[in-house]
């Protein structure tokens, strides 16, 4: 929407590689915090695999209201086992600058491969990168040079982290977590 009108072109199309239905689909997108110099911006999808994808796209250089389709650069693709509890948010944090991605734990009811909770295993977790230095882990994230748990990890024993929000105020981190059956978590 420009000026209070629907554009003819959408600003990106995913449809032929994205996955969609029940909890899959485009689940997250954020733009660079720089983004009026750089054009970047991320998103993450389930492909149509139904696994995870997460990637940076630039916008395009001759019409600043679309992106350009072929600047994908994928920085990693993660097996989902199941078609719920994908995550997929993305947020930049307005504290350190640093891409914050969430995962849920890969689905089913229960997490029945404890995935949230094997620190080893990707799924079920909050994860911090630095974008700006080739999708680098920060060397103050938590588990950082602990070799049983996997450096890019900021949080670990989530179900489904949907959304989340950085207070405005200061920058704390809230969390929406999709509960089993009765409860619901931030």
């Amino acid at each position: 929407i420009k000026n209070g009108t629907v554009l003819p072109t959408p600003f990106i199309d995913l449809n032929s590689k994205a996955g969609s239905g029940g909890e899959q689909g485009l689940l997250g997108l954020a733009f660079h915090p720089d983004y009026a110099n750089n054009g970047f911006f991320f998103v993450n999808y389930t492909n149509n695999s139904g696994n995870t994808v997460l990637a940076r796209y630039k916008v395009s250089s001759s019409n600043p209201d679309i992106a350009d389709p072929s600047s994908e650069f994928i920085f990693t693709t993660i097996n989902q086992p199941f078609g719920n509890h994908n995550g997929g948010m993305l947020a930049f944090s307005p504290n350190d600058g640093f891409l914050y991605y969430f995962l849920g734990d890969g689905g089913s009811g229960n997490d029945p491969g404890n995935r949230a909770q094997n620190p080893q295993n990707i799924l079920g977790k909050i994860h911090r990168i630095d974008v700006d230095s080739s999708f680098s882990v920060p060397p103050d994230n938590p588990f950082v040079g602990d070799p049983s748990t996997l450096d890019s990890i900021w949080s670990l024993g989530v179900r489904n982290p949907w959304r989340v929000s950085f207070d405005r105020l200061n920058g704390d981190l809230y969390i929406g977590d999709v509960g089993q059956g009765d409860r619901e978590e931030v």
